[in-house]
């Protein structure tokens, strides 16, 4: 049964996405594109908060390296397992 699960929901991923698209406006696309650009900054500023904590996990992963060589690999993993 466990098997089968992952299995089956992802089936039902697939088949079940056409349910949920979106029939198209009659509106033209001209209307609605003044919000790009307030997205587009909205997301690559989320994006750049992203990329400054990753960097900071990865200056402490490298200091606490420096500081105890002996559990260097357990702080690789933990970085490499975070930044996925």
């Amino acid at each position: 049964m466990n098997a089968k699960l992952p299995s089956l929901v992802g089936l039902l991923s697939v088949f079940a996405s056409p349910i949920f698209v979106q029939a198209s406006s009659p509106s033209t696309h001209a209307a609605n594109y003044h919000w790009v650009a307030i997205t587009a900054g909205f997301s690559m500023a989320i994006a750049s908060a992203g990329c400054v904590a990753q960097a900071k996990a990865t200056a402490a992963a490298a200091e606490d390296m420096r500081r105890n060589p002996g559990a260097s690999a357990a702080i690789r993993f933990a970085v490499l397992l975070a930044s996925c």
